[in-house]
């Protein structure tokens, strides 16, 4: 069996790539929209949800994957680069039921996830204007798109991502190896195995910082942030951007390989 069968809906067709990248872009779109949606709602001044809280956050995130899984189930609902490549470092053969492991594919699932990343943090632009318009700090403005650490050290910070996507995306194989192997369980819940794990890494490794675990997440809302008309947002803060793709495509190679070893 496929290993991301726990994330696939039967279908006898094999989807084409062009499916596959608008599956990835539909249900990345939907992750972010919902994720970068709450902090914005946490952040953001005259919110309903506005006031430090870092559970809601948390709990945001995780619904959010679940919503973006099942939104991509035609492709598999990768919604991570570091999740694809953490696939293809372990040695799977297939990324979705009919969609081989090709550059192809790969490039194809890339492009999804970016696409879909940047319009979701576009969405919440929209459904926020009002809000980002207000005298909000530049900074908090920022933070409602993508992540930045509390302490700036880039060693360190590298650590922290390369950690939690490990978690991450060495749980998906893991939660896939027992389905495959006659496990009833992650089948009869589904993505909320997923959902969970984005929700524990929140809690538990997000306070460095902001668990980017993504580099999709992180970097599409960045372009976002940097092209939108956005009054007083100051910079798009190029200098740390390379750590939470650079971090998570780390952990999620490390992941792969594990997963190859172990399984």
């Amino acid at each position: 069996m496929h290993p991301f069968s726990l994330l696939q809906v039967a279908n006898d067709a094999s989807p084409t790539l062009m499916q596959v990248f608008t599956s990835e872009v539909i249900g990345t779109g939907m992750l972010t929209l919902l994720g970068v949606g709450v902090v914005a709602n946490v952040l953001l001044k005259g919110t309903k949800g506005n006031g430090p809280d870092w559970l809601m956050i948390s709990f945001g995130w995780g619904l959010a994957v679940f919503v973006g899984v099942l939104a991509a189930s035609k492709s598999g609902a990768h919604l991570n680069p570091a999740v694809t490549i953490g696939l293809l470092t372990s040695g799977a053969k297939e990324y979705a039921p009919g969609v081989d492991v090709t550059t192809a594919s790969t490039l194809t699932y890339f492009a999804g996830e970016m696409v879909g990343a940047f319009l979701g943090a576009v969405a919440v632009w929209l459904a926020y204007k009002q809000h980002y318009d207000t005298d909000t700090e530049a900074a908090v403005k920022l933070g409602t798109f993508s992540t930045g650490p509390e302490i700036r050290s880039y060693g360190w910070n590298l650590v922290t991502e390369v950690i939690g996507t490990f978690v991450l995306v060495f749980g998906i194989l893991s939660v896939n190896f027992i389905s495959n192997n006659d496990g009833a369980w992650p089948s009869a819940l589904g993505p909320l195995p997923v959902a969970l794990i984005v929700v524990v890494i929140g809690t538990s490794l997000g306070g460095p910082t902001g668990y980017a675990i993504n580099p999709a997440r992180d970097l599409g809302p960045r372009i976002a942030h940097a092209v939108l008309p956005i009054k007083g947002k100051g910079t798009s803060d190029w200098s740390y951007a390379w750590v939470p793709v650079v971090g998570p495509l780390l952990g999620g190679v490390i992941a792969g390989t594990t997963a190859m070893a172990l399984y």
